[in-house]
């Protein structure tokens, strides 16, 4: 059902545009797969008739280790396919742009910055925040963060030091294979009472050696185990969960509602992270919300270490009631020296708040700097 959010008529947009736009990181993060030192993310900016522009943000990754997409074929599809199907389409409410792209399968990541981008469009032209139009209710929305594999245990314990110092509540641990009971138990016997999650990005098979490990986590009054199996596994979830005390939570495994059902109907977990981006656009994104509520699971808002705009599309979405557990919602300064977006996001004592009182995404894109980073540029009218 559609938000309280009004047009006065059907969007008539007159200029597509977009940006690749790298940052580097301040500090290098390694999951399962690789180690990064900068991201590179698309910024998609929307303008109609009147003058009025709304922003996106297109958060692949750049190498297909967490999913098929990446930039370039982000690049691809965005210029040959959305682009011109979100120009010639007219739409009132954001709920109905991805009508636009309806037959083009997948790609949720390149469809999301463009959907994004019509919901900053259409609020600013009501006037309205985005969490307002998304049924947002909470002031702040609780912040945790996310710490990749270091070198060494003493140089994760410093990760996590830091953080918990400038009051992250919530502290999520990347593990693999080699790489997971040890690093575990050192932070859970330095911070007995920090809530620690934990996330795999489907680095285990049910290889008995794997199996052990997984189940040996449950001693640690983890949160929740995130993705330990590849997405598809669905059945290997199912069969883990029955032998944890500790819930599973799917990532990858879920980027539509279909999948949803699926995984709700074999019990393959308890908790569903949602990402705007893998859910193809924050429309899904709160129906997967309240689907997954309805089915006694608990949801909490993930990210990919997006720059400003996408960032404040997480803050708005987690503002939404149901978001039980902390979000991956951090303040932009974790990430970057400078951000895309003015004001910056911030997180204070591990919340961030929700700019109620600002019409979109309640940023304001810093567009010179986005055109003087811009690798590529994209227009069209």
């Amino acid at each position: 059902m559609n938000a309280p959010l009004a047009t006065a008529d059907a969007a008539r947009l007159a200029k597509v545009e977009a940006f690749r736009v790298r940052l580097p990181l301040v500090h290098e993060f390694e999951t399962s797969s690789h180690r990064k030192a900068w991201l590179e993310h698309i910024l998609v900016r929307l303008e109609d008739a009147d003058g009025a522009v709304g922003w996106g943000e297109i958060a692949s990754p750049s190498d297909p280790y967490y999913s098929s997409e990446t930039v370039d074929t982000c690049w691809l599809l965005l210029t040959r396919y959305l682009a011109p199907a979100i120009l010639a389409h007219r739409w009132t409410h954001p709920d109905e742009a991805g009508r636009a792209w309806e037959r083009i399968r997948g790609h949720h990541f390149a469809k999301a910055g463009v959907e994004i981008a019509c919901w900053d469009l259409a609020c600013r032209r009501a006037g309205m925040s985005l969490a307002r139009a998304l049924g947002g209710s909470r002031a702040t929305a609780p912040a945790g963060v996310s710490l990749g594999i270091e070198p060494t245990i003493d140089d994760l314990l410093a990760q996590v030091e830091r953080h918990v110092t400038s009051g992250y509540r919530r502290v999520k641990l990347k593990i693999a294979p080699g790489w997971d009971t040890e690093p575990v138990r050192v932070v859970r016997d330095t911070y007995p009472d920090l809530a620690l999650q934990v996330d795999a990005n489907g680095a285990y098979t049910e290889d008995p050696d794997h199996l052990r490990a997984l189940r040996a986590l449950d001693a640690y009054g983890l949160l929740l185990i995130e993705q330990p199996f590849a997405p598809g596994a669905l059945s290997a979830h199912a069969r883990l969960q029955a032998q944890l005390e500790t819930p599973l939570c799917l990532d990858e495994s879920v980027d539509d509602l279909d999948q949803l059902d699926t995984a709700i109907t074999l019990r393959a977990a308890r908790i569903l992270n949602i990402k705007v981006s893998r859910m193809g656009g924050l429309s899904t994104a709160r129906q997967a919300h309240d689907r997954a509520l309805e089915a006694g699971w608990q949801v909490w808002c993930g990210g990919m270490h997006e720059f400003g705009v996408g960032r404040a599309a997480n803050v708005a979405l987690a503002s939404l009631a149901g978001f039980s557990l902390p979000s991956d919602v951090s303040g932009s300064d974790k990430y970057y020296e400078r951000d895309v977006v003015d004001p910056p996001i911030r997180a204070y004592d591990g919340e961030v708040p929700v700019p109620y009182d600002r019409p979109g995404i309640g940023h304001e894109v810093d567009e010179p700097f986005v055109r003087s980073l811009a690798s590529d540029t994209f227009v069209l009218t």
